[in-house]
């Protein structure tokens, strides 16, 4: 499948740069002084999921490989950055490469740490990311109307389709919408796919707090929750300096700490399961002698595709899947007994794949 990206952007200093750390254990310099990333920080990060572990216990391995989604972390916007300022526009184009945005907001007071606008005021400090995003794909679209007018002269109907679309388009960004909040038919929006908008992107909040407010019971994050909900959109509540330090710690340690905070699962686990659920995808299985692995399909997805995953040669010689459960593995022990006790499934090609699926793809030359 296609490459599975997100972007974390926010303004300087809200936390973007410790939460890459975390996440990714990449390294990222953090510095309190606005664009200390000046260029885009990559990362591949793990999903958790428990059920690798359940695999674990009934299948011997020589290796765990979990499902992953590729991280990039965008040096701090301003404003006007989508007309230079800061370090400007360069960094909208890059966030044209992921195909969903990690909003990272500033929820918490810190007189130590500065911040760009001088106070914290997480609805103002969105309105400033959102606003660039939105004028950064007025250009991009005033561009691509200009281009697709001039075909529209002659008699290219599709251009004139793009027209009436770009215009709409214009439109509605004119209004300080995004577009990701708008109608758009099957056709229409693929017109707009391929100017990569900024704004067609599913966004995912992440409010930053403080050490000593892990569960976000403030007016700062009520807020984030507030303008969220309006657009449809979920907030993820977390401590970047906390997950900073639980990168580093032992499993038992983190376990502990985790715990005395009085949370089952890390900040950066929902968020990276926010944004995998974000992104419309779920997970199946492989499990042999060699490796148990996660892959990331769609929702919807079908064995064919699935199997493709793995290879993209594997879709065109696919056969037929033999399919069980995490669920039946836990009950029956091995694959054998699962066999035996007729829970094994033979799929073919019309069968559209299960979250949490462990499958052998039989295929042909």
């Amino acid at each position: 499948m296609s490459r599975l990206a997100c972007g974390i952007v926010g303004l300087p200093n809200v936390g973007k740069s410790t939460l890459f750390n975390a996440i990714t254990a990449a390294g990222a310099e953090c510095a309190n002084y606005p664009f200390c990333t000046i260029e885009p920080n990559q990362g591949m990060v793990p999903v958790p999921d428990d059920r690798l572990a359940v695999i674990r216990e009934h299948i011997d391995s020589e290796q765990v490989l979990p499902a992953v989604l590729e991280v990039w972390d965008i040096a701090g916007l301003v404003k006007g950055a989508s007309t230079g300022e800061g370090l400007g526009n360069k960094f909208l184009a890059n966030i044209r490469e992921t195909q969903a945005i990690l909003h990272v907001v500033r929820c918490f007071e810190d007189d130590d740490i500065i911040h760009v606008d001088g106070k914290v005021d997480p609805l103002s400090d969105i309105s400033v990311i959102e606003l660039e995003l939105v004028m950064a794909d007025l250009e991009t679209v005033d561009r691509a109307l200009e281009k697709t007018a001039k075909k529209a002269r002659g008699q290219d109907d599709q251009a004139k389709f793009e027209v009436t679309v770009f215009e709409k388009a214009k439109a509605l960004l004119e209004s300080g919408k995004g577009l990701r909040h708008a109608e758009w038919g099957e056709r229409e929006a693929t017109a707009i796919a391929r100017l990569f908008p900024l704004t067609s992107k599913p966004v995912l909040y992440v409010a930053n707090v403080a050490d000593d407010d892990v569960a976000g019971d403030n007016a700062h994050v009520a807020k984030v929750r507030e303008h969220a909900a309006a657009l449809g959109d979920e907030v993820v509540v977390l401590c970047a300096q906390i997950e900073n330090e639980l990168a580093v710690m032992e499993p038992d340690d983190r376990a502990e700490f985790l715990a005395d905070l009085g949370l089952e699962r890390s900040g950066l686990e929902r968020l990276v399961q926010g944004a995998f659920k974000l992104l419309g995808l779920q997970t199946y299985f492989t499990a042999g002698p060699k490796e148990i692995r996660a892959w990331t399909i769609h929702a919807g997805d079908k064995a064919p595709v699935a199997a493709g995953v793995i290879h993209t040669d594997f879709e065109k010689q696919f056969i037929r899947a033999e399919v069980y459960s995490v669920g039946d593995l836990t009950e029956h022990g091995t694959e054998q007994a699962i066999r035996a006790a007729g829970r094994l499934r033979s799929e073919g090609r019309d069968y559209v794949m299960r979250d949490g699926d462990v499958a052998h793809f039989l295929l042909g030359k």
